[in-house]
C-alpha cells in the first residue's frame, strides 16, 4: 500500500504524467455521445421534441436519466469525500438525498406529468394569471440553474482539471470553457432527447465503476465489512467516532441546526429543482413518470450504499488526512482510491466517469434554463401566446442555451479556487422556498391565487439569498467565499429552516389578503392531475 504521506502527490504526479490516457479516454466519451446527439437531432422538430423529446421516453428510460441528471460529481466525489473524513455524518448527506425521492414520488411527479407541458410555469399558469406567473416561474428557475451551473463549472475546473494534471488558473479556465462548449452542443443540437441519451449513458458509467470499485474494496477486506470499518477507524485520528454522529456537526448547538437545515433544503429542495421537475414531461403518461421516480429512487439508493464502502474504503486504504491534505480535499478521495486499486488507467476511467457526470448535469440545467426563457418568457409573456411552435420558441431556446453557456463558462472561471459548496445549497434551498411551496398550493389549495404565487415565488427568492449573503457561507470564516470580510449576522450556512416556512408563509399570507380568485379551473386541474384526462401525449415521428 502507498504510504499515506505520499498518497497524494503520488496519485497527481501519475496522473499528470499520463495526461494523454486521460484525455484519450474523456475524447471516446465524449466522440461517442456527440454521435448519439447529431442522431438525436434528426427527430428534433417542434417545441415538443425540443423540451420533452417528445414525451417518448419510456418510465425505465426517464429512471435511469434521472438518476444521471440527480447524481452530479458531488454525489460520487463529495459524499465519498465525507464519509472519508467524517464518517457518519458524511453519509448522512446520502440519506437525505434519497429521502428527498419520496417527497417527489407522492407529491409531485403524477400530478406534475399530468398538469404541465414543458416547464413548472405551465403548471402555475393552469389556473392563475399567465404573464405574471410564468415570469416568476421563469425567474426563480434561471435562478436555480444559474447558481447550480455555477457550481458545476468550478467543481469541472477544479476536479477535470487536477486529473489532467492542469494546476494553472489559465488551464483551469480553459477546461471550464470546454466543458462549456461541449455541453452548448449537446443542448443546441440534441435538445432534450440528446441530452437525455447522454444522462443515461453517464448514469450507466457511474453505477457502473462505483459498483467496480466497491466488489474490489470488499475483495481486499475478504467481504467482510466489519473488517473494512475495523481498518477505517484504526486509519482514523479519530478512531470510532467516525461510526457515530456529531464528528461533523455535533460540536456545538448551532452546527446541530445548520445540519437540520441544510437536510430540510435537502430533502424538501429535490422535489423543485427545475431541471428534475422536467424529466418528468419526457414520458408519455402519468404512470411512467411515477415508474420514473421508483426507478430513480432504486438506482440513487443503490449507488449511495456504494458511496458508503467507496468513503470507509478511502479512509481505510489511503487515509482521511492524506484524502484532507489532497489538492482537491475532500473531493479527492475517490481519485486517490482508484489510484490505489488500479493505479492510472483505473484513476483515468474514474476521471473519464467524472466528466461524463459534470457535462450530464450542466446539459440538463442548461436546457432546463433555456426552456424556462424561451417557453415561458418569450412565447408567453413577451409573445402572448402566438410565437410559432416549430421555429421561432426553439431557435430562441437554442439561442438562449448560447447565452447560459456563455454566462456559466465566464461564472465558472471567476468562481474558481473559493468555496463553491454553498453554490449548491443556494440552489437547493431557493427551489425548496420557492419553487415547492408554490407548486403545492398549486396542487392540492383551491383558493390559492396569483398574488400568493407571486409573494411565495419572489418572497422565498429573496429571502433565501438574502440569507445566504448574509451567512457565515459568505464572510466571517477562513473557508466563506470573501475572505476578509465579516457580515455574517444571519448564523447558519444555509438558510432553509427559516426561508422555506417564509415561503409557505408568504404564499398564505398573499392568498389571503388578495381578493382575486383563481379557482376556476381548480376542479378542471384536480382532475387532470389525479386522472391524466386531457395531459400532454407523446409525439411520434
Amino acid at each position: 500500500m502507498i504510504a499515506l504521506a505520499d498518497a497524494g502527490v503520488l496519485a497527481q504526479t501519475e496522473a499528470e504524467a499520463e495526461p494523454l490516457l486521460n484525455i484519450g479516454i474523456f475524447a471516446v466519451f465524449v466522440a461517442i455521445t456527440l454521435v448519439i446527439v447529431f442522431r438525436a437531432s434528426r427527430s428534433t422538430k417542434t417545441a415538443s421534441d425540443y423540451y420533452a423529446a417528445g414525451h417518448a421516453f419510456t418510465g425505465a428510460q426517464n429512471g435511469i436519466a434521472i438518476s444521471g441528471d440527480y447524481l452530479s460529481a458531488a454525489s460520487f466525489l463529495g459524499i465519498a469525500g465525507a464519509i472519508a473524513v467524517f464518517g457518519y455524518d458524511g453519509f448522512l448527506f446520502s440519506i437525505g438525498f434519497l429521502v428527498a425521492w419520496l417527497v417527489a414520488l407522492l407529491l409531485v411527479a403524477e400530478l406534475l406529468r399530468n398538469t404541465g407541458r414543458y416547464t413548472m410555469g405551465d403548471v402555475l399558469a393552469f389556473r392563475m394569471r399567465q404573464r405574471p406567473v410564468r415570469a416568476a416561474a421563469s425567474v426563480s428557475t434561471l435562478a436555480v440553474s444559474f447558481f447550480y451551473l455555477l457550481a458545476q463549472m468550478a467543481g469541472a475546473g477544479g476536479l477535470v482539471a487536477l486529473l489532467l494534471g492542469v494546476t494553472g488558473k489559465g488551464g483551469q479556465a480553459l477546461v471550464i470553457g470546454v466543458v462549456g462548449l461541449i455541453m452548448i452542443t449537446y443542448v443546441v443540437i440534441g435538445g432534450m432527447r440528446g441530452t437525455t441519451w447522454v444522462q443515461i449513458i453517464k448514469a450507466t458509467l457511474l453505477i457502473s465503476g462505483a459498483l467496480a470499485m466497491t466488489i474490489w474494496v470488499l475483495a481486499q477486506h475478504g467481504f467482510n465489512l466489519s473488517s473494512l470499518l475495523g481498518d477505517a477507524v484504526a486509519n482514523h485520528p479519530k478512531g470510532e467516532a467516525i461510526l457515530g454522529p456529531g464528528l461533523q456537526y455535533g460540536a456545538t448547538a448551532t452546527s446541530k441546526l445548520d445540519f437540520i437545515s441544510l437536510a430540510l433544503a435537502l430533502v424538501l429542495g429535490t422535489a423543485g429543482l427545475p431541471h428534475i421537475l422536467m424529466r418528468f414531461y419526457t414520458v408519455p403518461t402519468a404512470k411512467d413518470a411515477r415508474r420514473s421516480v421508483i426507478w430513480a429512487i432504486a438506482l440513487i439508493g443503490i449507488f449511495y450504499l456504494f458511496t458508503l464502502v467507496l468513503g470507509y474504503g478511502a479512509g481505510a486504504l489511503v487515509g482521511s488526512e492524506t484524502i484532507a491534505a489532497a489538492p482537491g480535499g475532500q473531493n479527492s478521495a475517490a481519485p486517490l482510491l482508484a489510484f490505489e486499486l488500479g493505479g492510472t488507467l483505473l484513476l483515468g476511467l474514474i476521471a473519464a466517469v467524472a466528466f461524463a457526470t459534470i457535462l450530464a448535469v450542466v446539459a440538463g440545467l442548461t436546457i432546463t434554463a433555456s426552456a424556462s426563457f424561451a417557453h415561458d418568457i418569450y412565447a408567453n409573456v413577451i409573445k402572448k401566446g402566438e410565437a410559432d411552435d416549430k421555429v421561432q420558441e426553439v431557435k430562441v431556446a437554442r439561442i438562449t442555451a448560447f447565452v447560459i453557456g456563455a454566462l456559466a463558462i465566464g461564472g465558472g472561471i471567476v468562481a474558481l479556487g473559493q468555496n463553491i459548496a454553498f453554490l449548491v445549497a443556494l440552489a437547493f434551498a431557493v427551489a425548496a422556498s420557492a419553487n415547492l411551496p408554490t407548486i403545492l398550493y398549486s396542487l392540492f389549495w383551491k383558493r390559492f391565487n396569483t398574488q400568493g404565487a407571486l409573494w411565495s415565488i419572489y418572497g422565498g427568492l429573496i429571502v433565501c439569498i438574502g440569507l445566504i449573503i448574509l451567512s457565515p457561507a459568505v464572510s466571517g470564516r477562513p473557508t466563506s467565499m470573501i475572505k476578509g470580510a465579516d457580515f455574517d449576522v444571519f448564523p447558519l450556512a444555509n438558510p432553509g429552516i427559516v426561508s422555506i416556512p417564509v415561503a409557505f408563509f408568504l404564499g398564505w399570507l398573499g392568498t389571503v389578503l388578495s381578493k382575486e380568485k383563481d379557482d376556476a379551473k381548480y376542479a378542471e386541474m384536480e382532475v387532470r392531475a389525479l386522472t391524466g384526462a386531457g395531459a400532454e401525449k407523446a409525439v411520434v415521428h
